[in-house]
């Protein structure tokens, strides 16, 4: 439950984050706004311009204590990482299967495409009578198309190559529905399709703030048990990329990041009030709504669901935990292959 919990998100710009005995203390204009015990800690992300001084990070880092440094609307600046641990056996089978990745990549794009249809066949459960009959229809005809791109992945042994452009047009097929997924009545709070660096409307701009959010998990999800997280299978090596972390998350963007999108705007507690647009077309979320954001977040990770394959009721948050420790199995040769988390 540690690595759930104990993550602290400091949003307020121009504080500082000092040392003090084993706690971290922050402070805004000289007086101590909070005191947190660095034992209870696995994490600490940081938005925009926020002092730290050099006796923290020394401790964060020798007590594993990640920091991770995020410009204000949520994309990704640095990491401050203490020594790397791993198992030097476990991350050689990694980069020799990341060689010959064919049968992980179809269990991640098995789970990714599972779970955005299971998020579709949601929907029209809900709200189907509520549809018109062509957004209906439109859905349905999306939730047939990704059954036919699953029962084709399952039953055909095909190249990463092959799984990776499938992949690619399961995602287009689902996100040309997601509008009709929301239900808000404000004009400004529509999709009209994916738009990243930057986001250019406000749905892109919860989209690509929670998927950041989600990356950061699954990184330290992978370091957790010794994997390399610039190593991936789905996500090709790129410097700076952590693609393994990017492979594991593509199984819970629906489900971790996108219901969550959904529920904020349809229950009106996120609205176009609370973005704001940028000169270069970016579109970001205001201080208070990024704070109100983090906090579904962290409400969302607590809410549990039966994991398939181990047969046990677990936290969302502690999903990537559990799927880097299958990967870690599957890998060392315990488990013929990679079971991806499918959402019921």
């Amino acid at each position: 439950m540690k690595k759930l919990l104990n993550t602290l998100y400091i949003t307020t710009e121009g504080c500082g984050l000092r040392k003090d005995g084993e706690n971290l203390v922050a402070e805004n204009d000289g007086v101590t706004v909070g005191r947190f015990p660095l034992h209870m800690l696995t994490s600490v992300v940081i938005f925009g311009g926020i002092f730290i001084s050099p006796a923290l990070i020394g401790a964060c880092a020798a007590q594993g204590i990640t920091l991770v440094l995020l410009e204000r609307n949520g994309r990704f600046q640095a990491r401050i990482d203490g020594p790397v641990s791993g198992n030097v056996l476990l991350r050689r089978a990694q980069y020799k299967a990341s060689d010959a990745p064919d049968d992980i990549v179809k269990s991640l794009i098995l789970g990714k495409v599972s779970n955005q249809r299971s998020v579709l066949m949601r929907a029209l459960r809900d709200y189907g009578n509520d549809y018109a009959p062509e957004v209906k229809q439109a859905i349905e005809t999306v939730v047939q198309r990704l059954a036919h791109t699953l029962a084709y992945i399952g039953t055909y042994e095909l190249p990463a190559d092959t799984l990776r452009g499938m992949e690619g047009d399961a995602a287009k097929l689902y996100f040309s529905v997601f509008d009709h997924l929301i239900r808000s009545p404000d004009a400004a709070l529509r999709f009209n399709g994916r738009s990243r660096r930057p986001p250019l409307d406000p749905i892109n701009a919860l989209l690509s703030f929670l998927y950041t959010l989600l990356t950061h998990d699954c990184r330290s999800a992978a370091e957790s048990v010794g994997l390399d997280p610039a190593v991936g299978f789905l996500h090709r090596d790129r410097p700076g990329r952590p693609s393994l972390a990017l492979d594991l998350m593509e199984e819970f963007r629906p489900i971790l990041v996108d219901r969550l999108v959904l529920s904020l705007v349809n229950r009106k507690q996120v609205r176009a009030a609370d973005f704001d647009a940028q000169d270069s077309g970016a579109v970001t979320l205001t201080d208070d709504a990024r704070k109100q954001v983090l906090t579904a977040w962290q409400d969302r990770k607590k809410e549990t669901r039966n994991h398939p394959f181990l047969g046990e009721a677990a936290p969302l948050g502690l999903v990537p935990y559990l799927q880097a420790q299958l990967l870690a199995r599957h890998l060392r040769g315990d488990l013929d292959t990679y079971p991806p988390w499918f959402w019921k």
